[in-house]
């Protein structure tokens, strides 16, 4: 019977420990997104600290590249908006807010997209491409969320260029991650 009580009460810890739900600055990523035993916010900091360091690392390979811009966009809001990064150097958070611009700058996405349309649309796009369905792919890229062509974008993508700002951000909120009492930026 004691056991049966407890089932409640460990669903309940296990809940809380849950991903906070989406809100206009920070988008809601399916579980999982960046690993399996990895949580979102940990695993987009690996994913994209890895993929920002050299553009050699996505270099011909358009998911990896998408999957990096996805880690950004959830990033930027998810490290200011949970308390759970209360710790981390706010000018982490505000290079990680500057290197997601210029990521959208870079492939075309307006400015005053929101975040969410922006992770579901790079999403789909990942989808297509490891199911290689490129014209599914290219109906993606041609989303009013991207000003360039879909040949354009699916170009910028498979030879995303190295941003230092996305590199500094990304590669010192890696660092904070480990080390919760280092405040350096």
């Amino acid at each position: 019977m004691r056991p049966l009580i407890l089932l409640p009460v460990l669903a309940l810890c296990l809940t809380a420990c849950a991903t906070l739900p989406s809100t206009q600055q920070t988008p809601f990523l399916p579980p999982s997104t960046f690993g399996i035993y990895q949580d979102n916010g940990t695993g987009a900091i690996n994913q994209s600290a890895w993929a920002f360091a050299s553009s050699a690392n996505t270099r011909g390979n358009p998911i990896e590249a998408a999957k990096a811009v996805i880690a950004l966009e959830y990033l930027s809001g998810e490290l200011r908006e949970n308390p759970r990064w209360i710790s981390m150097d706010q000018a982490i958070k505000l290079r990680m807010a500057l290197a997601r611009d210029d990521l959208r700058q870079i492939l075309g996405i307006r400015p005053d997209v929101p975040p969410q349309v922006v992770v579901n649309t790079l999403l789909a796009l990942t989808f297509d491409l490891q199911s290689g369905n490129m014209p599914a792919a290219m109906q993606v890229l041609a989303s009013p969320a991207f000003t360039q062509s879909p040949e354009q974008t699916l170009q910028v993508l498979s030879n995303l260029p190295y941003v230092q700002q996305a590199n500094l951000a990304t590669s010192r909120a890696a660092s904070q991650s480990f080390s919760p009492n280092d405040n350096r930026s």
